[in-house]
């Protein structure tokens, strides 16, 4: 690196530097004035950063204002994505100082937590980033679809303004579901999605359902449904359309209801794409979480986060009535001792021997094993939409 380096609010006079940058970094594609457009949006409320080489732009970042499901509870999220450096920076630690840049934003920004894709997992790992989840696609016949039934469903053609209905249902399944991992869009890209001439959404009393066309197929990119006949009755929707398209790809939990609706078993090879998950603030990200109502937890922690030291200390981690909280406290010799990466792992519901047997928890005992596997734990970690 230079000394010419340093890390700076992406503004106007940048975008069209930004733009290239992702050309070379993501390949050519996609419309240029949308994109601007959007690159503006983030640009406005502080949440695309960049680094310059003197005068010229050679890396960049977005934050999205997320909320995701955990426990059932909705938490904000920085969500980041486009992250881009440019060919002849690349290996010089230009990436590693506009993520500390995002990390910092992150938490002025007041994001419990952070989530992204990896194009590499050892720059996000080196920062605190573990896997928390996938996002799955199945694939399952039409045919079999289209005769779930569910006739005695009232289903409407939906658009543009039932873009809060939508936000509200599928935070209700979600709730009562209590998932790991969704996200929840904001209302204006909700909007956008649903005024899409591309994509087909019906709604029900209690339900939901979002799919387009792709290859001479269908695709689903939502289905939400709060009860069996809803849930028969969109997905038979959707294979109406069996008489041209043989096959419906489907983005969904892996232990959503439509694996056991359906005659015949998804095809067996699921596409999963893993995602991260950082704690940026530990104690909030820790309250604001939902827990089984059966979950007891009241031990001693210690967390060390060199990138983000307001975590780094000892704790104490209690979770008692589906609420948890992270207080600080005095050192214990039986805490449980856990880096950035651990917690994040953890806090995605991965089990405590796996994290042992990465070197990634220490200390405690069995007992506090099975207390955070109990608090931790339940549903798997999930994501539908790719950012």
């Amino acid at each position: 690196m230079t000394d010419a380096l340093r890390v700076v609010d992406v503004a106007e006079e940048h975008v069209d530097s930004a733009w290239q940058v992702r050309q070379r970094s993501f390949g050519p594609g996609g419309d240029k004035d949308e994109w601007r457009k959007t690159a503006l949006e983030f640009a406005q409320d502080g949440r695309y950063l960049g680094v310059l080489d003197g005068d010229e732009l050679v890396a960049a970042a977005r934050i999205w204002p997320f909320e995701q499901w955990w426990g059932g509870r909705r938490i904000p999220m920085a969500g980041v994505a486009g992250v881009v450096v440019a060919p002849e920076y690349r290996g010089r630690g230009v990436a590693s100082l506009l993520m500390r840049a995002v990390l910092k934003r992150s938490v002025e920004k007041g994001y419990p937590l952070s989530a992204l894709y990896p194009a590499t997992t050892v720059l996000y790992r080196h920062l605190g980033y573990e896997f928390g989840g996938g996002r799955y696609q199945f694939t399952f016949p039409a045919a079999d679809l289209r005769t779930l039934g569910g006739r005695g469903v009232q289903v409407r053609k939906a658009g543009k303004a039932d873009a809060q209905l939508f936000i509200e249902l599928a935070s209700k399944l979600h709730a009562a579901e209590r998932s790991n991992g969704p996200l929840i869009w904001p209302l204006s890209e909700v909007e956008s999605w649903l005024g899409d001439d591309d994509n087909f959404a019906y709604v029900a009393d209690d339900g939901f359902v979002v799919y387009n066309w792709s290859d001479g197929n269908l695709s689903v990119d939502e289905m939400v449904a709060g009860s069996e006949e809803t849930a028969r009755a969109l997905w038979a929707t959707v294979g109406s359309g069996a008489s041209i398209a043989r096959s419906v790809y489907v983005h969904t939990a892996p232990t959503d209801p439509v694996h056991l609706l359906a005659e015949h078993e998804a095809e067996a090879q699921a596409r999963v794409q893993r995602w991260m998950l950082r704690l940026i603030d530990a104690p909030a990200a820790i309250a604001q979480r939902g827990y089984a109502a059966g979950a007891v937890l009241d031990l001693s922690v210690r967390i060390e986060d060199a990138d983000l030291p307001a975590n780094t200390g000892d704790w104490r981690l209690s979770v008692a009535d589906g609420i948890g909280s992270l207080v600080a406290a005095e050192p214990a010799e039986d805490a449980v001792r856990l880096g950035a990466r651990g917690l994040a792992a953890l806090y995605a519901g991965t089990p405590v021997a796996a994290l042992r047997g990465a070197g990634l928890l220490s200390g405690g005992s069995a007992a506090a094993d099975a207390a955070l596997d109990t608090a931790f734990g339940g549903s798997t970690a999930y994501m539908i939409d790719y950012f």
